[in-house]
């Protein structure tokens, strides 16, 4: 029998997903507060839903990838939202990236409403995302995961169960904060580099020899030669999840200088207006110096 899904959120990441799980064959209710949603997801088999509502009623599933503030609000409360028509007994899985504050809160309205819950941001990009090659960060209990894991295989390489319910939006963090600054490190190697009169593809080919090659410097460091920027990970969620670091650190007393700096550079890029190109574009505002 088919499983019955609801998908909220058809962004960079969203649509690829949801286009996945339409190839699975499950039946699937899509929606988007913007109303995006690509052609090739119009051309199959699924139902396009006007109302939060329409795409939550009577499933089994419903997986949500929203930004924080402006498309939760759309989406959860009211009368025609998520949280007032989503059936008691259905698993609904969080994949997005919010603040640890959001994720709890979630929770407990799911244990108010008498609806199971995952924490479950994605990490990757478009490109993984398309080709199903995703890592889903998972916290909560393992009896709800093991009745989405086959699911979420669709679109995901590595699940990977960190613990209860938050400790996947704490790894996330942890990740978004060592992406940012392996990419601001690399960047500021490139404009080094280049002083000393090196190609950016000489960097590369020496740095992908050795003990610092990774598939995020290859990827990265290539799009960053070619002053392609096209986003993958939007720079403003980047610079979210660095703000929301700053303000954990601050309430435990934490202090980490690097992670201080880098969060000022991406900062610096956000107030510039690269936003919404691609993280990498950080590049951009070290070179300017």
């Amino acid at each position: 029998m088919k499983k019955n899904i609801g998908f909220l959120g058809l962004g960079t990441m969203g649509d690829p997903m949801a286009i996945n799980l339409a190839r699975g064959g499950y039946d699937l209710t899509v929606y988007d507060a913007h109303g995006k949603c690509s052609e090739d997801l119009k051309d199959m088999d699924v139902c396009i839903a006007e109302t939060p509502a329409e795409a939550v009623r009577g499933k089994d599933l419903v997986i949500i990838i929203l930004p924080e503030n402006e498309e939760m609000s759309k989406i959860l409360p009211g009368p025609d939202g998520l949280l007032e028509n989503i059936d008691p007994g259905t698993l609904l899985v969080d994949m997005g990236s919010h603040s640890l504050e959001v994720t709890m809160d979630l929770a407990e309205e799911a244990e108010r409403r008498n609806f199971m819950f995952l924490d479950a941001p994605v990490w990757g990009s478009r490109e993984r995302a398309v080709n199903g090659l995703l890592t889903i960060l998972v916290g909560g209990p393992l009896d709800y995961v093991s009745l989405c894991r086959e699911i979420l295989t669709h679109f995901g390489l590595h699940i990977i169960h960190v613990g209860q319910i938050g400790d996947a939006t704490k790894m996330k963090f942890i990740v978004d904060m060592l992406q940012a600054q392996l990419i601001g490190a690399l960047a500021e190697g490139f404009v080094l580099g280049e002083k000393f009169g090196f190609k950016i593809e000489q960097i590369l080919e020496v740095l992908e020899t050795g003990g610092v090659a990774s598939p995020l410097f290859h990827a990265k460091g290539h799009s960053i030669a070619r002053g392609d920027y096209h986003r993958n990970l939007a720079l403003k969620y980047i610079c979210g999840s660095l703000r929301y670091i700053r303000e954990i650190t601050a309430k435990n007393d934490l202090h980490l200088p690097v992670t201080e700096v880098v969060t000022q550079v991406y900062e610096k890029a956000y107030e510039e207006g690269l936003g919404e190109e691609d993280f990498s574009a950080v590049a951009k505002i070290i070179k300017k110096g």
